[in-house]
């Protein structure tokens, strides 16, 4: 973790602004949508990125299944590979 030294209140509504020295640097676009994490007493901001499948990485034709993206492809071989087509 890297100190920068940078403090901020939360106001009313419990928002931050985050310093645009540090928006230039960490890459963020204005009004980028940004995910949040929590790990024991820490706030982790992440860019969101486009959902993959978890295998190929591929963004195409993508299905939910228990949380993960998988797509058709990917389904796909998983059936030839287990005898099932």
């Amino acid at each position: 973790m890297i100190n920068t030294g940078i403090a901020r209140q939360l106001d009313k509504l419990g928002r931050i602004t985050l310093p645009i020295e540090l928006r230039k640097s960490l890459g963020f676009a204005e009004r980028e949508t940004l995910e949040i994490y929590t790990e024991d007493d820490k706030v982790i901001l992440k860019k969101r990125s486009a959902p993959t499948d978890i295998f190929t990485h591929s963004s195409k034709d993508l299905i939910e299944f228990e949380g993960k993206m998988v797509s058709k492809e990917s389904i796909r071989r998983l059936a030839e590979l287990a005898g099932l087509i």
